[in-house]
Order: structure tokens, then sequence, then C-alpha cells
């Protein structure tokens, strides 16, 4: 044994010796048919250690090494702030919004603009909301597998009651507060239709990652009242959503049959999703059912799908439909 590991080490050095040799003379006939010459500007000049300095300080500006910076900064400030606020009882993703405020300009950007600067910079900001909105479809989609959906066949009418009367309430009372601030604030520029429903609609709109958050944290997902709350919730931000869309359409057209399309086209999805890829994804599972392994094609169909299904959506709220007709 002893004499084979000794071996192994003598063609390895030999190895080295030889080829480490053919490289040497490679470069050295390569180099006599170079016309570069070398401009001393180009040049990092100092000692060994400036120049790391300088090999360090290139890196940083990379825009993947600033994307895991910002990642390293973002996981340690969220749980961070939400282990302080279970201590007080409250909810962990509470902590997490605190934290973002903290990170963000109102706080960290006003104190030390520098650091601000250096941690987000402007042109990073693009790279860090991709990955967040690729983050929330994932979210989404276990929140969407941890559903129940058969809890709500005979509660139908009490999910839309509960979601319609969460629209109205706010959105009333968003129409009544636009009298006040209309005059001062948007007057000059729209006309008070468009912005009172805008108000209305924004107060209705709810934070349904939040709120999936809180029901997973109180392990209440596959509980009737967790099932019926999320339920509410994605009913209330269809609406809430094509509503909006009804807003945008009237305040830049004038004109409520230019929302029709949009509306009519979140309705024939909610149908494609229930009416076909429910089905389909329901015989594929009881083909994969007894399976101990899912193979990657059956997984990568699944992302795909779920992918898509972002992409036609806009916004990403309306996966959570796709996932409540699909894997229930």
């Amino acid at each position: 044994m002893r004499n084979r590991a000794r071996k192994n080490y003598v063609i390895y050095v030999l190895m080295l010796l030889l080829f480490g040799g053919l490289i040497y003379v490679a470069i050295e006939e390569g180099d006599r048919f170079s016309h570069y010459a070398v401009n001393a500007q180009n040049m990092v000049q100092g000692n060994p250690f400036t120049m790391f300095l300088q090999f360090i300080q290139d890196n940083l500006h990379h825009p993947l090494t600033t994307l895991l910076i910002q990642i390293i900064a973002v996981l340690l400030m969220v749980r961070l702030f939400g282990y302080l606020f279970s201590l007080i009882g409250q909810p962990g993703v509470i902590g997490e919004i605190v934290a973002g405020i903290v990170l963000g300009p109102s706080v960290l950007g006003f104190f030390f603009p520098d650091a601000f600067h250096f941690l987000f910079p402007a042109h990073s900001l693009t790279n860090l909301e991709l990955l967040s909105q690729v983050g929330l479809i994932l979210f989404m989609f276990v929140i969407g597998m941890e559903l129940d959906f058969s809890v709500l066949k005979n509660k139908i009418n009490e999910t839309l009651v509960i979601s319609h009367a969460g629209i109205l309430v706010p959105f009333f009372l968003g129409i009544l507060s636009s009298y006040w601030v209309y005059e001062e604030y948007a007057a000059a520029q729209t006309r008070f239709l468009p912005f009172a429903l805008f108000i209305g609609i924004s107060m209705s709109i709810t934070a349904f990652p939040v709120l999936a958050r809180i029901i997973q944290e109180r392990n209440m997902t596959k509980t009737p009242l967790g099932t019926l709350t999320i339920a509410s919730a994605a009913n209330d931000d269809v609406t809430a959503w094509c509503l909006l869309a009804v807003v945008i359409a009237i305040s830049k057209a004038g004109s409520f049959a230019s929302a029709l399309y949009s509306v009519g086209l979140a309705v024939v999805y909610i149908a494609v999703m229930f009416l076909v890829v429910r089905p389909f994804l329901k015989k594929v599972g009881e083909v994969y059912a007894n399976r101990e392994a899912i193979n990657k094609t059956f997984v990568a169909f699944i992302l795909l799908i779920l992918i898509i299904s972002s992409l036609r959506s806009g916004c990403i709220l309306l996966v959570t439909i796709f996932m409540i007709a699909s894997l229930s």
C-alpha cells in the first residue's frame, strides 16, 4: 500500500515538472511574436499590499459581490429584528419590515448616507428587486402547497363576503379621506375621480405576503381559520387589482372600456387555471403519488408552469390563485 502511494507521488511530481517545463517553453517562445508595448500608466503603482487593496476594491464594485453583500446585510438585520420582535410577542415578519425601514433611506440613508450608498448603490437596486420578486414567487408557491382547499368548498360564500367587506370599508374611507388631501396635493395634476378611486384602492389592497407569513409563523396554514383567511385575502387582492386596472385606465384614457381588457384577461387566466391546469396537475400528481423520488423533469415542469403563471399575472399575488387551484 505504501509502495503504491509512493509511486503515485512520484508520478505526480514528474507530471508537474514535465508539463510545467513545457508551459514555460511555450510562453517564452510565444512571447517572441508579441508586439505589445507595456504602458506604465496602465500599471498599478505601489507596493504589493497597495496592489492587493486595489484588487479588493475593484472586486467590491462587481455586481455579484455587491448583491452578496446586500444579501448578507439583509439576512443579518431581518433575523436580528425578527428575534427582537418575537421577544415582545409580535410576528417575526413585523420585525423584518422594521429591518427594511432601518436599512432604507429613512434611517441608514439619513444618518449614515455614505454607508447607505456603499451598501445600496443606485445601479444595484434592480438586481436586488429581481431577486426579491423571485423569492416572493417561491414563497407564495410554498404557501399554496400548504393550503387545504377542500376546507373551503363549503365556505366559498364566506370568503367572498369577508374579502369584499374588507375592500368596501377601507375603499369608502379612502375616498372620504381624499376630500381633505385632493386640493393640496393633486388638484393641479389630475381630476378628482381617478385620484379618489386610487386612494380608495390603495387602502383596500391587502399585504398578502405579510399576512401569509403571519399565518405560517402561527402554524395556522392547514387550519380552517388560516385557510379561510388566506383564501379571503386572495379574493380581496384579485378584486382590488382588477379595480386598480380600472382606475389606471380611467386616469389615462378617461374610459372604462379600456380596463375591460385587463379584467377579461384576468378572468380567462383564472378559468384556465381551474379548468385546464388543475385537472392536468391532478392527473400528474396521481402518477407520481406512489413514487419515492420525483424526477427532474416533473420538478422542471412544475417550475415552468409557475414561472409562466407569474409572467402572465404581472402581479405576484395572482400566483396564489394558481397554487390554490392546481395543488388542491
